[in-house]
């Protein structure tokens, strides 16, 4: 799927309407589940805010309901056809003679039986529909080096996906085995989300990206079956990695006074498809992330081998994320400058980091907004150089003409640089999202389960 999956699944959307309004149900029924998988795909990687995020999900229920009505209608089309031919080829066998009762039982079973593995096939293919979506088939382009420290967890995480498919003979030894379970851990937006992007990048593997929305269903024993089919699929598409995101929500503990019946049938199969009896995960991760270890079921945690601390960046990693998040933006910060702005954010997060960093962005914009005086520069494009360009200015600069940033061409500004003074009124404003509770109990987990990233 490419960058610009919304537009792919609002296309794919029009034309199962069009086909329904045709009344040409089977394409209908095609293009709507197209369009939910786009949706799905669109809604994790590329929506933002709340309102949006409702939008998209009030059309995928609305289209998942028209698909459903559209698959009974189908089906029970098929049905009345297959009764049709059943009942005129026995009548013409028997030459319009009432049938044997044993001839009636035995039609009567077949139909049945195939009845039942027709049914099968179908919810089959449903809850492969559904999954299907959960495939990162496009790479999000992240890197190694675009995460910022965090050694201990690449390491482990190329140990698990990247060094078994490129070198297998390392692991031929009856007792090497790579990792089957990894479970990143630590307090929100220090960027266990944005190492799995790292390890879809990177990885020669078939990605599967889990939230519980992917798994959870209102039908009783559907949402067992889609874990169950979900790692069924993995093994069909080895190697793979099965992430799931904010796992404590699948599978938080069984003891809780507030767990139902059904949400500890689903961690019960998660338990026998991650490690039961017959189940061969040779070369599939399954890769957790969660910010609340602590409410992981015991057994689930234990099936999670690697247990790896994201903790909050250290002043080298918050250095390297200014840098990161800045990118090409035309600046005028030293390398004393980046260091002294890392020291300023002590508790800040990856995530906090970025959101300060963006707000420093801003601040350029917001001085050209108020910029009373502009005065003509140069600028090179294409190689050839042009003297109409505007930028904002001082009122006392002697090239400087009053005007306002409506007055200025379209395609005529140069902006101003971003600047420490910008960062720092920035971070002056920014608060980080991270408590001392929150780290007090990632870092007792870490003493009793994990181990530090």
């Amino acid at each position: 799927m490419s960058g610009n999956t919304m537009d792919k699944a609002i296309e794919l959307a029009k034309k199962a309407t069009d086909a329904d309004e045709n009344r040409d149900y089977e394409e209908a029924l095609q293009n709507y589940e197209h369009a939910i998988q786009y949706f799905l795909h669109a809604l994790k990687y590329e929506v933002h805010g709340d309102k949006a995020k409702e939008s998209v999900r009030s059309k995928i229920k609305s289209y998942l309901e028209r698909a459903e009505s559209l698959k009974a209608h189908l089906k029970k089309e098929k049905n009345k056809k297959n009764k049709k031919m059943v009942e005129g080829g026995s009548s013409k066998k028997s030459g319009g003679k009432k049938k044997q009762s044993g001839d009636k039982k035995d039609g009567g079973g077949a139909s049945k039986d195939s009845g039942s593995d027709d049914s099968d096939d179908e919810d089959t293919k449903k809850m492969k529909g559904q999954l299907q979506g959960a495939i990162v088939s496009d790479k999000p382009n992240v890197k190694w080096s675009d995460v910022a420290g965090l050694e201990l967890a690449k390491q482990a995480l190329q140990e698990s996906v990247i060094l078994p498919v490129k070198f297998p003979e390392l692991f031929d030894d009856k007792y090497r085995k790579p990792w089957k379970g990894i479970l990143l851990y630590g307090p929100p937006g220090t960027g266990k989300s944005y190492l799995a992007k790292a390890v879809a990048t990177e990885a020669d593997s078939t990605f599967f990206s889990i939230s519980s929305a992917d798994l959870m269903s209102k039908y009783v024993g559907e949402s067992e079956r889609l874990v169950k089919q979900l790692f069924e699929m993995a093994r069909d598409n080895k190697p793979a990695i099965i992430f799931i995101d904010e796992v404590d929500s699948m599978c938080g503990s069984r003891d809780s006074g507030t767990a139902s019946e059904a949400s500890n049938r689903v961690k019960t199969e998660f338990l026998v498809q991650m490690q039961g009896v017959g189940s061969n995960n040779d070369g599939i991760l399954i890769l957790g992330a969660t910010n609340v270890p602590w409410k992981l079921d015991s057994a689930i945690r234990r099936r999670f081998e690697k247990r790896i601390y994201i903790p909050l960046p250290d002043e080298n990693s918050r250095k390297r994320l200014i840098e990161l998040h800045l990118g090409d933006t035309p600046n005028d910060l030293t390398d004393a400058d980046r260091a002294k702005l890392a020291k300023m954010t002590p508790m800040y997060s990856g995530a906090d980091i970025g959101i300060a960093v963006k707000e420093a962005l801003m601040e350029p914009i917001r001085s050209f907004q108020r910029a009373t005086h502009f005065k003509y520069v140069m600028n090179t494009v294409d190689g050839v150089p042009y003297y109409d360009f505007l930028t904002p200015c001082s009122p006392a600069d002697k090239d400087g003409r009053p005007m306002t940033w409506r007055e200025v061409p379209s395609g005529k500004l140069i902006p101003p640089k971003v600047s420490t003074r910008d960062f720092e009124a920035a971070f002056g404003r920014s608060r980080p999202s991270v408590n001392n509770a929150d780290l007090e109990q990632c870092e007792q987990f870490t003493k009793d389960f994990g181990q530090e990233g």
